[in-house]
């Protein structure tokens, strides 16, 4: 009896802790189960556990990719050497975000009202007034940085155990991607709102964890 007791207020602490969990994805930006073409589902219209588009398995992928070409970012303080296009992970947001793929093309899906993402959320294919994507971000880039700065470094080095790559914003391979500024999920819940932000911009903290200014 004691050691049921014992257990039982272990689930009923275990539920109230869970009860403070933040959200995540319901009730943010990216849920669109309240739409009239999700299905009322959360999840649907990007991933599915089963049948899903992605041959590879990748993320469980369902919506239509875009098969856009891009115009990309460039400027005379631009570094990186031989800008690529938006690599696979970037191109998951963009098969929404570029215009171009309806948000309600997605597997199992069968009557598309050709919903397209508008406003300030539509990059269009244009990326060259966008903050770059799809580069490697490594310490040749840092001393490629120095080197136009005239010596004074630009760019936090990404292995900061403060800064990018680490503990700061995620880098994918060593890639900065959409995701590395994006939480799609909105695991911080308490940034809702904000553009799904990995971290506030508050003082302009998001670019200063890659700027040094």
């Amino acid at each position: 009896m004691k050691k049921l007791l014992v257990a039982s207020l272990v689930l009923i602490g275990g539920l109230t802790i869970s009860s403070t969990v933040p959200a995540a994805i319901t009730g943010s930006a990216h849920d669109f189960s309240a739409t009239n073409w999700a299905d009322g589902q959360i999840c649907l219209p990007c991933h599915a556990p089963h049948n899903n588009q992605n041959a590879t398995g990748d993320l469980l992928w369902n919506h239509d990719p875009t098969v856009a070409t891009y115009t990309l970012y460039d400027s005379p303080t631009f570094d990186i050497l031989t800008p690529g296009q938006p690599a696979a992970l970037s191109k998951f947001c963009l098969s929404c975000h570029d215009g171009t793929i309806a948000l309600d093309a997605y597997s199992s899906h069968s009557t598309s009202t050709d919903v397209r993402i508008s406003g300030f959320a539509n990059l269009g294919t244009n990326l060259g007034n966008d903050h770059p994507i799809s580069f490697l971000y490594d310490s040749a880039l840092v001393t490629a940085d120095t080197l136009t700065g005239g010596g004074v470094t630009g760019l936090v080095t990404p292995t900061d155990s403060t800064k990018v790559g680490v503990a700061g914003l995620p880098l994918f391979d060593g890639m900065l991607e959409c995701a590395t500024c994006h939480d799609v999920h909105n695991k911080h819940d308490t940034l809702k709102g904000t553009g799904l932000l990995n971290t506030p911009n508050d003082g302009s903290k998001l670019c200063l964890t890659c700027h040094i200014k």
